[in-house]
């Protein structure tokens, strides 16, 4: 956190809170609706023929991924009591998940999907309720490297797609369309800047759809015969209430899923809280945590119908940084698009027409982009040597297993043949290798007293102690006494507007890092985010303080950084304490 208030962001036309002109409000919402709409329909109808189902299933699936995520989109925008972030947040069948899906339906039918989707809902829910107790599992490290194994175990089912075209198609037709897909996406990709590059994937589709439309490959039939307005017939699987060894060897990989999912929501709930104001403000993690219950609802959905798992698309996001509009009303409107779509048979059939290979071809687009996408979020998190190693580690050992070469005569029956993905094997690598790390390092130490000003002359001297163990000298010990004194005052200033106080605990926990101290601060939440409040001080005549802003002042003046995630059920402040430098008299 900066120690200065930052400038307001002249680029925000229409904030989350304000009232959009409707024309405006629509125009935006079928552009998303656009750009939504090939994924909504091509990634569930590429996974489900990949084994072979039958066309009246894929057109339940689609309907009900339309309905999922116009609900879900919903849900977002309006924020009802604890679901929903309040924001622009658009979701859709995600590529990542084509993998797990695929391995659903072969080894137990659309039933095994349905109840492993079900089931990853509920973990969601779990994720979004108690999300402060995850914060450090979701490391960049771990996620990171399951993204990039996404790929692993669907690409060599996806390029078999190739070839699926009709009996006495000219031999030429499959990789040319194809071709084309990939070279007018990527090109658009490549050299595009802006709004052009969100269409790469729709130009890419028309093109090559346009080629294999030559030789027949577009189904125009299948358009033809549709109706404009109507319902597919039901085509629900039910669930597999088996639980049997399909079940279990499946649920982990559902569960990293579910995993990368949260964290990709938690990201993106996070930048467009960060675009979507013209005044900067402090992540409200409570938001964060409406967000990833939306989703939770939106795969409850998708797993009572029987389709593959909804996820985040970063559509919404990217353009509301574009257009600097981020008012609600477009949210609200595009979820019920959505929703109006599955009623709509006709459209999804423009799609459903297209041959497998420029399906083919998106989605290898698509797979490439999480693979990426993995490479950055590991590049986030920084990468010295040790996370280098278990990223490295974990990646090839992955792509090995789902090979079959190392070891086949245990691996496939160990676990009921867990480790013959690649996904769940590296992902697994990476989690111990790291827990590794953390079981290795130093100790930290950690101190739970009353929340409540009794308790100062503990954190006093527990802080005491920890300076001395870690050799610093009276100017630093001086300094930590201050902060642990400030913190604790501006946090219990927060509570005493409340009527019914209620008797809490405080943690604080205290280590040393790159020479610095971190202390950190858990305790009951309060309405007030002491990040923004400390960025707003300096806008404020000094006149007029009083002893609370005095408190955040000195927090301020003596800490480092100041970082404060609110949460449904905790606070959690993280206050960084630099070593005193020397005085120009020399003295400490």
């Amino acid at each position: 956190m900066s120690n200065h208030a930052s400038k307001p962001d002249s680029s925000v036309r229409y904030q989350p809170d304000e009232k959009l002109p409707a024309a405006l409000a629509l125009g935006l919402a079928l552009q998303l609706v656009a750009l939504l709409l090939p994924g909504i329909v091509l990634i569930p109808t590429t996974m489900f023929q990949a084994v072979g189902a039958a066309d009246a299933f894929l057109l339940w699936a689609v309907l009900a991924s339309f309905i999922a995520s116009g609900v879900t989109t919903l849900l977002q925008a309006i924020r009802v009591g604890p679901v929903g972030a309040g924001y622009i947040l658009t979701t859709g069948p995600p590529g990542m998940a084509i993998s797990v899906s695929v391995m659903a339906v072969a080894a137990g039918g659309p039933a095994l999907l349905a109840t492993l989707v079900f089931v990853m809902a509920l973990f969601q829910f779990v994720f979004s309720a108690r999300l402060s107790l995850f914060r450090r599992l979701l490391t960049p490290t771990i996620t990171g490297t399951v993204l990039m194994l996404v790929p692993v175990p669907v690409m060599p089912i996806i390029f078999n797609q190739l070839k699926n075209v009709p009996d006495g198609t000219p031999a030429l037709a499959a990789p040319l369309s194809a071709l084309a897909t990939l070279l007018v996406a990527v090109g658009i990709m490549l050299k595009a800047t802006g709004p052009l590059r969100l269409w790469a994937p729709g130009i890419g589709i028309a093109a090559g759809s346009a080629i294999a439309g030559v030789f027949g490959l577009y189904d125009v039939d299948r358009v033809a015969e549709a109706a404009w307005i109507g319902l597919p017939g039901a085509a629900w699987p039910g669930f597999d209430l088996n639980f049997g060894p399909a079940f279990w060897g499946l649920l982990p990989a559902f569960l990293f899923i579910a995993l990368i999912f949260t964290i990709q929501t938690v990201s993106s709930a996070v930048s467009i809280q960060q675009v979507s104001w013209r005044q900067p403000r402090a992540v409200d993690f409570r938001a964060v945590q409406g967000a990833v219950a939306a989703d939770g609802v939106g795969n409850l959905l998708c797993g009572l119908a029987g389709t593959m798992p909804n996820g985040f698309r970063p559509t919404g996001a990217v353009m509301a940084e574009l257009t600097g509009i981020s008012a609600r009303s477009v949210g609200v409107i595009l979820g019920a698009l959505l929703i109006t779509l599955a009623f709509l048979p006709k459209m999804p059939a423009v799609l459903l027409a297209i041959p497998s290979p420029v399906s083919v071809a998106f989605i290898t687009i698509l797979m490439a982009t999480i693979f990426i996408l993995g490479i950055k979020i590991v590049a986030q998190g920084g990468i010295d040597y040790r996370r280098g190693l278990i990223v490295g580690v974990a990646f090839w050992l992955g792509v090995g297993f789902q090979s079959g070469v190392i070891f086949p005569e245990y691996v496939l029956e160990f676990a009921g043949g867990l480790l013959r993905n690649g996904m769940i094997a590296g992902g697994l690598v990476a989690i111990v290798m790291t827990l590794f790390v953390e079981v290795t390092k130093p100790r930290r130490s950690r101190l739970e007293v009353e929340f409540s000003l009794s308790a100062l002359q503990k954190i006093r001297d527990f802080l005491g102690v920890f300076a001395s163990r870690n050799g610093w000298d009276t100017s630093m010990a001086n300094r930590l006494d201050a902060v642990g004194e400030e913190a604790l005052l501006t946090l219990l200033g927060q509570d005493e507007a409340e009527e019914e106080r209620q008797r809490r605990r405080l943690l604080l926990v205290a280590h040393k890092e790159d020479g610095a101290a971190i202390l950190e601060f858990v305790a009951s939440m309060g309405e007030e985010n002491l990040q923004d409040q400390i960025a707003l001080l300096s806008e404020r005549p000094a006149e007029n303080l009083i002893e609370r802003e005095v408190s955040l002042r000195l927090l301020r003046h003596l800490a480092s950084s100041v970082r404060h995630q609110q949460y449904h059920d905790v606070d959690i402040v993280t206050v960084r304490v630099g070593v005193p430098g020397p005085s120009p008299g020399g003295q400490t």
